[in-house]
């Protein structure tokens, strides 16, 4: 449990004793690199400025999918390392935050289109069924006729057929990185929220804490902070590139029930997806613009480019197209690419283009991991984890966490059989009862979160403000009239149960 109590203590022992590895960053990264080591037993800090999840984790796709984009360049290992992270995802590590997502590719975007997805759907396929777990988690690539296309995404011009494949889709990215990181703090990992890093001289880290400077033992720093990477490892070279999603009723697009998927125009890799959410949205992306300057530490916005991007590219194949006015939100978040060495000093303008592999480079006692997707955050972890156990010399056993599961995590079986609403299932798996025990009344009338998730938030997620219940364990703050109601239940709480 990663509550207020936790908290102080873990504080408490870390300022007296140091640690094997302090770990830097909160996003998925961060909080795998903790869990890997902690469960080879290594003792471990988490050290994250905000909040978990308050960067690039909570602003992905919310996708858990096998690398066809890897595929359309040549890059065979890094979709086979994709399949396989995917698969452990869906069988193992979160079953109950990730489910199957078929993507339409309608005929009305073009049979050239459809022609080239069915390709690539099928090639997905076989990469799927040659790692382990691959072949049962996810049905095969197939056309559909017209009668279809019309069933799973109703707003699509009718009359054609299409193609639809299949990949892996989060119920949420943010509690994914929660779920890795209580699960971490079960392996004895502590982990501090609002603990800032502001320097590293030998195994001598200093931070500070809800304001006060203090000082650390620890024998290795991973430097896990993806965008913000530089403020530790200034020699590394990173792209930073801004991915926009818009936030629409379902309504508008029939309340689909596949995954909308239009090419850009130009483009044989690149798509904008319209993913259905529960609660009656669709998250329409992805646009991937390269940023320039310094990373800021505020949250990124789309252009009104992006938006218009987005909004015309899906457009193309619906009977009435989108407009800016429709919208109900929007969000951004940065990726931090990592530019090759062999390339020139400036970004250029080609961040689609550029690896998703990850990066590991020691700078004195720092090991910073970067690069990567959230997909593969275990296998990153995991180097990260191995050169650790090697830069201490310890007799650390191999990685496990491949065969470990997430607090709340079960077979399907199992969870089919857990005792609370469904919604609350998919969102905490085995532990939805004990939220559900906590309250069933809303905390916005007409939205399905409950009280009782704003008091588990705090009590056992390490939640400590209204920006932590709200945009981070709940995504409420994605709609901003909603947030806006939201606020004095969410204060509330934070008051009653601080």
């Amino acid at each position: 449990m990663l509550g207020p109590r936790r908290r102080a203590r873990d504080l408490a022992v870390l300022t007296g004793s140091g640690v094997d590895v302090l770990v830097v960053g909160g996003g998925v990264t961060g909080a795998g690199v903790a869990l890997d080591a902690a469960a080879r037993g290594l003792t471990v800090a988490l050290c994250e400025r905000t909040d978990l999840a308050a960067g690039t984790s909570r602003w992905s796709s919310k996708l858990v999918h096998g690398g066809l984009r890897y595929l359309a360049h040549g890059e065979l290992g890094l979709a086979r390392e994709s399949a396989r992270e995917r698969a452990v995802l869906m069988g193992v590590t979160a079953p109950h935050l990730v489910r199957r997502l078929p993507f339409l590719v309608p005929d009305a975007a073009g049979r050239d289109v459809t022609a080239l997805a069915a390709l690539g759907g099928r090639l997905g396929d076989a990469v799927r069924v040659s790692v382990r777990g691959g072949r049962r988690s996810l049905p095969g690539t197939s056309r559909v006729p017209a009668g279809e296309v019309s069933r799973l995404v109703p707003a699509v011009r009718a009359g054609r057929g299409g193609v639809v494949f299949w990949d892996g889709q989060l119920v949420d990215d943010a509690r994914l990185v929660v779920a890795l990181a209580r699960t971490a703090a079960a392996y004895g990992a502590r982990v501090l929220t609002g603990a800032t890093v502001t320097g590293v001289d030998g195994d001598r880290v200093q931070l500070t804490v809800d304001g006060t400077a203090t000082t650390v033992r620890a024998g290795v720093v991973v430097n896990a902070t993806g965008v913000w990477t530089q403020r530790l490892a200034p020699e590394v070279r990173l792209v930073p590139s801004r991915g926009s999603h818009l936030v629409l009723p379902a309504a508008l697009l029939g309340s689909p029930t596949a995954a909308l998927t239009v090419p850009l125009p130009g483009s044989r890799s690149r798509y904008v997806f319209a993913l259905p959410q529960d609660r009656g949205l669709v998250y329409l992306g992805i646009t991937d613009e390269p940023v320039t300057g310094p990373v800021p530490d505020d949250d990124p916005v789309p252009s009104p480019a992006e938006v218009q991007q987005l909004l015309a590219t899906v457009s193309q194949v619906l009977d009435v197209p989108l407009v800016p006015g429709d919208l109900v939100g929007a969000y951004a978040g940065l990726r931090p690419l990592v530019l090759p060495a062999s390339a020139g000093t400036g970004p250029g303008d080609a961040t689609a283009d550029l690896s998703r592999r990850h990066l590991l480079r020691w700078d004195g006692p720092v090991l910073t991991v970067v690069g990567g997707k959230l997909t593969t955050y275990r296998a990153m972890a995991a180097d990260a984890v191995d050169a650790v156990v090697v830069r201490l010399g310890r007799g650390a056993r191999r990685s496990p966490t491949a065969r470990l599961p997430l607090v709340g995590a079960a077979p399907a079986g199992t969870l089919a059989r857990v005792d609370a609403p469904a919604r609350l299932v998919r969102r905490y798996g085995t532990e939805a009862p004990v939220v559900a025990g906590l309250g069933g009344g809303p905390v916005v009338e007409g939205r399905p979160e409950t009280l009782g998730e704003l008091r588990f938030a705090v009590r056992a997620e390490g939640a400590r403000s209204v920006a932590d219940l709200l945009d981070r364990r709940t995504r409420i703050g994605l709609v901003g009239a909603e947030r806006a109601a939201a606020v004095d239940a969410a204060a509330s709480v934070i008051r009653s149960e601080g």
